[in-house]
């Protein structure tokens, strides 16, 4: 791994200005066609979201938990009206509305080790949004739009509350209504067609929920008293990514600009066939969480028996490729792997130890280990020009991801494990799994002018596929420490790159990418080797982060 490391840092390197000083000097751009943006449009857009609901705890401050993360596919359409006044100045609403499918779980109601506390699992199924915008009208021909936007949000969603391992639950599955603001660029491909890359940021507020009722341990080892039911706030914001395509109507859905000015006129003529390689090293953060639920009904999967987080940052190097052919047709790519340069592991149990203990959090510091990547697209460019492309792919993703825990030290209740502490030199737990994920997405690139281009892509993992195996190497009371692991389930991949083009050949650029996997479908382990029926175990992960490039392109082929 370390090999591939070296290799990314030296081609990034290798390919410098200097390198591509001899290469063919840019040629002066040809008058553009002026674009109007004013008129009706529709359009549709994929993307990712990413939701967090926080809850305040019926019996004070948590030591842990309390705040659930939900990452989304995000789907849709949008419908439009743009008024473009004076010669740079746009106003323009917009409604829209998406379908997600959102599923994620946290810890809730911990203050001590010595009460039943709950897992909370919060869904998001779909959301709307009404906004108006303001745009700056800029760029050749007046084809970029700068905007901002405001306005309400909508989202649908359900509320789970459930007290481990018993299962006493309420639940809520009410929308709610807030509002949202958000940026976005939107580029004039052709006289009907406009591509757009938008961020968004939605607050829903707070509101109110019963909790279930519960336990807590008056005495040591077994002498419990029920704890009746109560309230909670909770507070719920969406952060939303989308790559959208939109049409005029009226417009000439076969028409083309007539000029190749976009992005500095590198050249006056149309490119049959390009293709670019480069090197990239990746700065990321990971989050990886399995639920050990407790039965094998796969309907009640959010009462659980123990839950295992991995919070890891990485750092990897990669190398990639793309190779646009005649027909419209293109591949893409990228492979890569690094290290795990830090790390925590919390392990979770609910009523443990003969059931003298209410609840336990240990925890593991440092997490080492390792990553390994690797994504293959093929894909079919709708509109592409000199300056701007915007298209969709199938490809496939692999993502694996091993972890080792070590050290171990219990914060929850001084009747539980870890006490005394395992020193940080005692390897405790390891965890090995590898993701294969089918994607669905679409890719888009604009030029902004003066070198610089915008690219973004996003994906749908409409099946992923799970395979992983847990070894607690310190359990005394198995005959078996290894436990396989499996799941299906869906995903999100979400990319974008600033880059700055030197010349005809030579770029560099920044980037940022989010992926989130989750199984959910048939997730089940062996716990210890035992024989099915299997315990239940949805897995979800996440892995964040930037990146710096370098890449050389080849545009020749014609």
């Amino acid at each position: 791994m370390s090999r591939l490391v070296l290799a990314a840092a030296v081609l990034t390197a290798a390919l410098s200005p200097a390198a591509a000083a001899d290469l063919p000097r840019l040629l002066p751009p040809a008058p553009p066609v002026q674009w109007n943006w004013t008129g009706l449009y529709w359009g549709a857009h994929l993307g990712g979201s990413y939701g967090q609901s926080s809850f305040t705890g019926p019996f004070g401050p948590s030591l842990y938990g309390d705040h659930v993360r939900t990452p989304s596919v995000l789907a849709g359409v949008q419908l439009g009206y743009n008024y473009q006044f004076a010669p740079n100045w746009l106003v323009g609403v917009e409604a829209d509305v998406s379908a997600l499918n959102g599923d994620g779980t946290q810890t809730c109601f911990a203050p001590d080790g010595f009460i039943l506390s709950a897992n909370c699992r919060v869904k998001h199924n779909a959301m709307a949004t009404g906004t108006g915008r303001l745009g700056f009208v800029t760029g050749p021909g007046g084809r970029t739009l700068l905007y901002g936007k405001a306005g309400v949000a909508w989202l649908a969603q359900s509320i789970d509350i459930a007290t481990n391992p018993i299962g006493t639950q309420t639940s809520s599955n009410e929308g709610r209504l807030g509002w949202t603001v958000g940026a976005g660029i939107e580029q004039a491909l052709a006289p009907a067609w406009s591509v757009k890359f938008e961020y968004g940021y939605a607050d829903f507020g707070s509101k109110t929920m019963a909790t279930p009722g519960s336990f807590a341990q008056l005495f040591y080892p077994n002498f419990y008293i029920p704890v009746p039911g109560s309230t909670t706030s909770v507070s719920q914001t969406a952060h939303t990514v989308k790559v959208g395509l939109n049409m005029k109507f009226g417009g000439d859905a076969y028409a083309r600009f007539d000029d190749y000015a976009l992005r500095g006129g590198l050249r006056d003529e149309p490119v049959i066939a390009d293709a670019e390689i480069g090197a990239r090293v990746w700065y990321s953060f990971g989050r990886f969480q399995k639920d050990l639920g407790a039965g094998v009904t796969q309907g009640r999967q959010n009462v659980l028996v123990s839950r295992l987080t991995y919070d890891t940052t990485a750092a990897s190097g990669e190398l990639f490729g793309r190779l646009s052919g005649p027909s419209d047709l293109f591949i893409k790519g990228f492979a890569g792997g690094g290290t795990l340069t830090k790390g925590a592991m919390n392990d979770e149990d609910w009523l443990i130890s003969r059931q003298s203990v209410p609840y336990s959090n240990t925890l593991s510091d440092p997490v080492k280990g390792s990553i390994a990547y690797a994504t293959f697209d093929a894909g079919y460019d709708l509109i592409r020009n000199r300056d701007a492309r915007f298209g969709g792919f199938v490809g496939y993703n692999y993502y694996r991801d091993n972890k080792s825990a070590y050290g171990c030290i219990q914060f929850a209740n001084p009747n539980a494990g870890c006490i005394p502490s395992f020193p940080t030199s005692t390897l405790g737990i390891t965890e090995n799994d590898t993701w294969h994920s089918l994607r669905l997405g679409v890719n888009g690139s604009v030029g902004l002018g003066r070198g610089l281009t915008l690219t973004a892509d996003a994906a749908y993992l409409p099946y992923v596929k799970f395979f992983g195996e847990d070894n607690h190497l310190q359990r005394r009371d198995v005959s078996n420490t290894v436990s396989p692991e499996r799941g299906t389930g869906q995903g999100v991949q979400l990319e974008a790159i600033l880059s700055y083009q030197f010349n005809n050949a030579f770029s560099v650029g920044a980037g940022a990418r989010y992926w989130a996997m989750w199984a959910t479908t048939d997730a089940y382990t062996n716990a210890f080797g035992s024989a099915c029926p299997c315990q239940t175990l949805p897995v979800r992960t996440e892995r964040y982060g930037t990146f710096l490039q370098a890449a050389y392109k080849f545009d020749s082929l014609k």
